[in-house]
């Protein structure tokens, strides 16, 4: 088999695995679908049990009990800022049956950091405090690359604002008498502003035209957009998840900053990010790596710890040159134009902080 056809066939075994795990998956219809909340030095969350998980008449399955506390712990890990590890020991002491339809809560903590081993205990709680279950596990921090920080770009990936932006490009050249295109737009869409219209107008055309043009399509775009602006699905709760599990998050965006600081606005996450990058803050628009790079640089990360998410192919290709993971989402461009990139979804929803974290920590087979 040739090198790029065994890449791809990695990418699409990948691509159906994302959002499977049984125990916090949010793809998988047969799992558990736990959610974790940082709650002091551990993390929790809740669940209730149906019939699809019992054993005995209305009692939970032992095996469930288990894989709660083996999801809680290995959460914990995720929290205490280590994203790369692998379960070597489990030990759970089940207490008491938990019958089905009953409020559970499950916890754990980290209770002691080896750096290369972690020791993890937890426990499973009826809504009353009865303990049900307690568990202990030996996590094995596994070597190399991790998860430190997430670089966003934004149109398209946070914010849906295509239709607002192609319809002030196109006013602004039929305006001028200059064709354009949906065609057009989409292989520019992602870029920065005076690349995309010195694309289209060509050399030598006047600088102080091509300004005007600038100016008069972002004013265009903003009174187009106003209030009418609406989050790519899934993509601002995962901003939050990130948060939650310590990860640095950036914006670059090719967008000059009066877009994007009305964007952020609109969308109520101008405070979301440790770090913003505008598109006139560099020199050079994607495929350059320039943007990613200056986000690293202000995060204070080395750029093979982050992952950037696009949707662009430009953007995917200048994600590559940085040296960074990618995960494209299919919002703008089909999947099999962004197949550069590490991981490709059709959607944010069912994208969780330990899948950005399993870019880095693919097992092979054998």
């Amino acid at each position: 088999m040739k090198r790029k056809d065994k890449e791809k066939q990695t990418a699409s075994s990948a691509n159906a695995g994302q959002g499977m795990c049984f125990g916090c998956g949010k793809r998988n219809p047969f799992g558990l679908r736990l959610k974790f909340h940082r709650d002091g030095r551990g993390v929790s969350t809740e669940f209730t049990p149906t019939r699809h998980y019992q054993a005995w008449t209305d009692i939970t399955h032992g095996g469930i009990i288990t894989t709660m506390l083996d999801e809680a712990m290995g959460h914990a890990v995720l929290m205490s800022g280590h994203f790369g590890f692998l379960t070597a020991s489990l030990q759970v002491n089940l207490k008491r049956p938990a019958y089905i339809d009953d409020r559970l809560v499950i916890s754990a903590e980290v209770v002691r950091d080896r750096k290369k081993t972690l020791q993890i205990e937890g426990k499973v709680n009826t809504a009353d405090g009865t303990l049900v279950a307690e568990g202990k596990a030996v996590q094995v921090i596994l070597e190399g690359d991790q998860l430190k920080a997430v670089v966003w770009d934004m149109d398209g990936v946070i914010a849906d604002t295509a239709p607002f932006h192609f319809q002030a490009w196109q006013e602004v050249f039929r305006k001028r008498k200059i064709p354009y295109s949906r065609e057009i737009f989409q292989q520019n869409f992602g870029k920065r502003n005076d690349i995309i219209v010195r694309s289209i107008v060509g050399e030598g055309y006047p600088e102080s035209e091509m300004e005007a043009i600038l100016v008069e399509k972002e004013g265009l775009f903003r009174a187009k957009a106003a209030g009418r602006i609406k989050p790519i699905p899934g993509a601002i709760e995962l901003i939050d998840e990130l948060g939650e599990y310590g990860v640095e998050v950036a914006l670059a965006t090719s967008s000059p900053i009066e877009n994007g600081q009305f964007v952020t606005r609109q969308l109520g996450i101008e405070d979301s990010f440790d770090a913003i990058v505008w598109g006139r803050e560099v020199t050079e628009g994607k495929p350059s790596p320039q943007i990613f790079l200056l986000a690293a640089e202000r995060l204070q990360v080395d750029p093979k710890n982050c992952v950037v998410i696009e949707d662009a192919v430009a953007g995917v290709t200048a994600a590559r040159r940085a040296g960074m993971k990618c995960l494209a989402v299919a919002n703008s461009h089909p999947a099999e134009k962004l197949a550069e990139a590490d991981l490709v979804v059709d959607s944010l929803e069912y994208v969780s902080v330990a899948d950005i974290a399993g870019l880095f920590n693919v097992l092979k087979k054998g």
